[in-house]
């Protein structure tokens, strides 16, 4: 079981809601080739809000990801399509099946 995570809390600027989807989605083959990625997520919560759930078995596995191509790519994006910066936070996985 990973025992560490991420959520990313995302919200699309009005208008932007199926551009957002979109780099989300195109972002699942950036997360597949991400080292220490163990499981990855992206959702959708509501009509403009969005996020990303990651686990990693280590800390050095989380450090790659939040530093790597899925974090890049949305973060080079986020004046144009997001509302605010996105909130990222890390999480401990208590139980998991």
């Amino acid at each position: 079981m990973a025992k560490l995570a991420i959520l990313v809390n995302i919200e699309a600027r009005s208008g932007k809601e199926a551009e957002v989807e979109a780099l989300l989605r195109d972002a699942l083959p950036l997360a597949r080739a991400g080292a220490g990625t163990r499981d990855w997520q992206a959702f959708k919560s509501g009509p403009s809000t969005f996020g990303i759930f990651g686990t990693f078995d280590d800390e050095a596995g989380r450090r790659a990801y939040l530093q790597g191509a899925v974090a890049d790519a949305l973060l080079a994006r986020t004046k144009a399509l997001l509302a605010r910066p996105p909130q990222v936070t890390s999480v401990d996985v208590l139980a998991a099946k």
